[in-house]
């Protein structure tokens, strides 16, 4: 088979809009890039930014499709000439868009080795949020073994990642979470404290869990008014990392308060990343976290899969708040069928 030729099945955005502006069309094989590798994807997860991009708010990058998924699992079938990758290797990978399809082409820096062990399935619901926490919480946020950190969403994709890396590397986690079924879940998985943010006060929380010292660092999903907040809870040279603003993208707050401290607030977006960029986290991940994936150390939460057709579905899940952990995408097995079937 040669890249760039013959159909596949898409996920498209037909316009912006709810979950059913997602439709299924026949979309032209990816043409490969130098340094691209095209992968069958057999499952792609299901993230919230390609809600944010399936309304509109979040478009791709130039140049990048506009077909959503910014994650999948799935054999290589056209190394495009990349000698360190060959046709067959089982892979999953971080992408900047496409992985709602049938093939996907993906730099070939962003393609890690699935952990021994573990379904495609599963695998697919690795590479965003794995990215996202080292980049974010390990090498901005600067945790360490013997600080506590406070996760926001701690169910979410980014919290269920962010809590089990953060105490296999030796940190104390508090979460919060929407409900006690939600907290519950957050502790299962290695928070000392979780916190229901609907009946309590997440800043007296933090603040009676630490003695009054607050936290180190605090990954926020979140926004909006929950900066000062947050800002409250953090102690000494505490660093703040906002990665989501689900809650707004505007706040007011008392600056006395970071100069007197020392606080650090910073952040980051993933996606519009270099493919050397995004391919140096890939490594790190491969030598500091892909040996806790293989022995189950930690794991990517899967709370459901649906196939490729009913994405809107999958999307209505996310939205509904309902979900813990990931959703995944079920698209092909690897070794079925072929170009425009």
């Amino acid at each position: 088979m040669r890249h760039g030729q013959g159909t596949m099945r898409a996920i498209e955005i037909a316009s912006p809009g709810g979950p059913d502006v997602l439709r299924v069309v026949q979309r032209p094989v990816p043409a490969l890039r130098a340094s691209e590798v095209l992968v069958r994807v057999a499952a792609a997860g299901v993230n919230r930014p390609d809600i944010m991009q399936r309304m509109g708010k979040y478009p791709p990058p130039p140049g990048v499709t506009d077909i959503p998924g910014l994650e999948l699992a799935g054999e290589i079938v056209d190394a495009g000439g990349v000698p360190s990758v060959a046709v067959g290797q089982v892979v999953c990978a971080l992408v900047a868009g496409g992985a709602y399809a049938g093939y996907c082409a993906v730099p070939v820096e962003q393609c890690l080795r699935v952990p021994a062990g573990m379904s495609l399935g599963h695998a697919a619901a690795i590479p965003e949020t794995y990215f996202t926490v080292w980049t974010n919480l390990f090498e901005r946020g600067r945790l360490r073994e013997g600080e506590t950190v406070l996760v926001h969403g701690g169910t979410s994709g980014i919290g269920t990642t962010a809590i089990q890396l953060a105490r296999a590397f030796g940190a104390t986690v508090i979460a919060t979470a929407g409900s006690q079924e939600k907290c519950e879940a957050c502790r299962a998985i290695g928070a000392e404290v979780a916190i229901n943010y609907r009946d309590t006060d997440f800043v007296a929380a933090v603040r009676a869990a630490t003695n009054g010292q607050g936290v180190d660092v605090i990954l926020d999903i979140i926004g909006g008014d929950y900066l000062p907040r947050n800002l409250e809870c953090l102690r000494m040279d505490g660093r703040l990392v906002q990665i989501g603003l689900i809650g707004g993208s505007r706040a007011s707050i008392d600056l006395r308060g970071i100069l007197q401290r020392r606080l650090t607030l910073t952040g980051s977006v993933l996606r519009p990343r270099s493919a050397a960029e995004k391919g140096g986290i890939a490594r790190e991940l491969e030598r500091r976290v892909w040996p806790l994936l293989e022995r189950g150390d930690v794991r990517p939460i899967v709370h459901g899969e649906f196939p490729l057709e009913r994405a809107a579905d999958a999307h209505r899940a996310l939205e509904s708040g309902s979900v813990i952990g990931k959703l995944v995408l079920r698209v092909s097995t690897p070794g079925d069928g072929g170009v425009g079937s």
